[in-house]
């Protein structure tokens, strides 16, 4: 099996269907293989907020990229809805924070990046809370299924094509040069690699990974349904979190478990989820609770992705190790690639994200 192709691109998950996008639309030939079905695995578990979850927590090449990434998505759900009829459901509901947290550093945080932060009283927002909380207006959320359904449409509209459920077995290597890629259904060519397979990419490529190192991290969450929004804020409560959709549901999550490649639920995080939310709500029955799922994140140290180049193979690139904030980071992620491959002027300096030996 041949792929008559100029990029194939291992993983179709958001950061896979924008790397895809982003090629397509400089006239490009790109074909996506994934192992399960299009934006299936960590893009569709998490929740869709566009933002980390306090940026003042995480190092500057996280905030660089996901704030950057932030603010394309009023074009990016403009032109999705435009070219699809998919309504992606952004909207800039903003983040409330809840103590406890670090005050000044997170206002000085806000200063000097130009982010608007702003101290509150959290009885005038939810009446369970009493204290001083702090609100985000910028933060913004997307209906992450939706999202991934709209950037497969695009990509096929714009001729991309798509292989489902062929799981890539092995890299065929000549020299310093990509060759092939092994799948039970046959071999795959193409010009150039592009590895986007989330928390599977080291495994995926084995002894080529070098310094590359990503590895799953089992995340839970729970899904709640009311009559009408019960507030109006993403909440954030250190690494908990509550997200409010325009029909009254409810997402809140999440857990953080070295668990390798077990997708499993556990009672254990089922009730610690609901304990958490239930301090914050009390008045919360189990009634109200829908479903309880699980992904894997491709976690990565410091939460900083890697992007760009193998120090080796000169036609294997990366675009994975977005750990928390894949759906958040993508459209930026898919612009810096983008300017590795065709060679042009990047935003800010590449550095951190570089593929080491």
């Amino acid at each position: 099996m041949s792929a008559n192709t100029d990029f194939l691109i291992i993983g179709a998950g958001a950061v896979g269907l924008t790397s895809a996008l982003a090629l397509l639309q400089q006239g490009y030939r790109v074909t996506l293989v994934e192992r399960g079905a299009v934006g299936q695995e960590a893009s569709w578990a998490g929740g869709g907020i566009l933002a980390p979850l306090c940026s003042w927590d995480y190092p500057e090449a996280v905030t660089l990229l996901a704030h950057r990434s932030m603010a394309m998505f009023d074009d990016a759900a403009f032109r999705l809805y435009a070219a699809t009829g998919i309504d992606i459901e952004h909207q800039h509901s903003g983040m409330l924070v809840l103590p406890p947290f670090d005050e000044q550093r997170a206002l000085q945080w806000c200063k000097q990046h130009f982010f608007d932060c702003i101290a509150v009283d959290l009885a005038g927002y939810l009446p369970t809370q009493q204290g001083a909380g702090l609100l985000l207006p910028e933060v913004s959320q997307v209906r992450n299924p939706r999202f991934l359904r709209a950037l497969h449409e695009r990509v096929k509209l714009f001729g991309g094509v798509i292989l489902e459920r062929q799981e890539v077995d092995k890299f065929d290597v000549s020299g310093e040069r990509v060759a092939g890629l092994r799948t039970a259904q046959g071999m795959l060519h193409a010009g150039c690699y592009i590895v986007t397979a989330g928390a599977w990419s080291t495994a995926l490529l084995g002894e080529h990974a070098l310094g590359l190192d990503v590895r799953p991290i089992r995340g839970q969450m729970l899904l709640f349904k009311f009559d009408a929004p019960p507030f109006q804020h993403i909440l954030v409560q250190g690494s908990l979190y509550f997200i409010p959709r325009r029909d009254g549901h409810v997402l809140v999550g999440s857990t953080l478990e070295d668990a390798g490649f077990d997708k499993s639920t556990t009672v254990e995080a089922r009730d610690g989820l609901l304990q958490a939310a239930r301090a914050i709500f009390p008045d919360w029955h189990e009634s109200a609770l829908l479903r309880h799922w699980a992904g894997l994140r491709p976690g990565s140290p410091d939460n900083i992705p890697t992007i760009g180049r193998h120090p080796r193979l000169a036609n294997l690139y990366a675009n994975c190790g977005h750990f928390r904030y894949g759906v958040t980071m993508s459209l930026a992620s898919a612009e810096l690639l983008l300017n590795e491959i065709e060679g042009d002027p990047q935003p800010f300096a590449m550095d951190d994200y570089r593929w080491r030996p």
